[in-house]
């Protein structure tokens, strides 16, 4: 059977994930500046790698709200939906990733870590504020008021954007066990086949990033 409203699965793993990684990874930061952790260049060059992904997919996550879901928003909710404050906080991102992606390749060169975990977070802040205050207001608005070809619309733009091979595991590695399994139901044998692909890629990366005693 169809679906009558919106999936908004994807979306609410997807958040997760940002707010989860950029967590950690300030964590990791602000270890590194205090001395409790150190790293080896190929760890520094993995940790650069993984935060500027991660910059980049925030970045396209937020450009697709304002470009694809804010119109699809407005016109199908009108004038119960003021979009205003949240685009006023992506706004503000967008000068604080660019800090990001120059303070960890600095680091990756041999720099302290230090502005980088004020930086990241700072980040890790406003998208915790941020995304739940967004969750809140839209996505009962979305489930009212858009369509699910709409809804489908915005999601097929916001995965072209995106890179597979990092987005795809961390829904994995984000998601609880009922929602993962409603999430294969939904997309089929293709997304066992993808992420078994992909697991091992992740979890290497994972490692050499995070250390074995990480906890997501």
């Amino acid at each position: 059977m169809a679906p009558k409203t919106p999936e908004l699965l994807g979306f609410q793993i997807t958040h997760r994930a940002m707010r989860g990684d950029v967590r950690r990874l300030a964590r990791l930061a602000t270890d590194l500046a205090d001395g409790r952790q150190s790293a080896t260049r190929a760890r520094a060059a993995a940790i650069a790698g993984f935060v500027t992904a991660l910059c980049h997919g925030i970045h396209h996550h937020h450009t697709m709200e304002d470009q694809v879901l804010w119109p699809v928003i407005e016109r199908a909710a009108g004038a119960e939906v003021d979009l205003r404050d949240l685009s006023d906080d992506h706004s503000e991102l967008d000068p604080l990733l660019a800090e990001i992606n120059s303070q960890v390749t600095a680091f990756a060169s041999g720099g302290d870590a230090r502005a980088l975990a004020v930086s990241l977070t700072r980040l890790a802040d406003m998208l915790d504020e941020h995304i739940e205050e967004e969750e809140r207001l839209l996505f009962p608005i979305i489930t009212k008021y858009v369509s699910v070809a709409d809804w489908k619309r915005v999601e097929d733009a916001v995965r072209k954007g995106g890179n597979i091979r990092v987005d795809l595991p961390r829904i994995e590695q984000y998601a609880r066990p009922a929602e993962l399994a409603r999430l294969r139901r939904l997309a089929g044998p293709v997304l066992t086949v993808l992420l078994s692909l992909l697991r091992g890629g992740h979890r290497r990366r994972q490692l050499l990033v995070f250390g074995p005693l990480a906890e997501v």
